[in-house]
């Protein structure tokens, strides 16, 4: 029989076993959401992709450094996949804008359109640091 200090260690590891397949099972579907084509044919990533690509010539030292400052809080684990998100979105506006190159405004723009609100603080503090005005995009905040 069951009973005692092993009766509560099998519980525990049920219980933490099917914590971690409900975790692990959230993230899978929102990725397999991502996957998924929309009207025009291509998924959100496949869509992040070629603009990734477009503009892949666009970018200048600069704003790569830039934008690995913005991502440096995110766990690494996960950063590249940040870093791609705000990239491809920073790559959207560039084409819609058709701007030579990928300037300093246009990564800010994009990191806050890409982002949730509760990174636009970290921003605002990485903003400061390096002395840039943020005023013109406290409409986008």
């Amino acid at each position: 029989m069951l009973e005692g200090w092993f009766l509560w260690f099998i519980i525990f590891w049920i219980v933490f076993l099917l914590s971690m397949l409900a975790i692990g099972g959230f993230f899978m579907f929102r990725k397999f959401l991502q996957r998924l084509p929309k009207e025009d044919g291509k998924s959100d990533l496949d869509w992040q992709e070629y603009y990734l690509q477009k503009t892949k010539h666009l970018w200048k030292q600069e704003e790569k450094d830039l934008l690995e400052e913005l991502v440096e809080p995110v766990p690494e684990l996960f950063r590249d996949v940040a870093r791609a998100k705000i990239a491809g979105k920073i790559g959207q506006l560039a084409l819609k804008e058709n701007a030579k190159y990928i300037t300093v405004d246009l990564v800010i723009r994009g990191y806050i359109i890409a982002t949730p609100k509760r990174d636009h603080k970290f921003l605002i503090k990485r903003l400061k640091e390096k002395q840039i005005d943020y005023s013109p995009y406290k409409a986008l905040f």
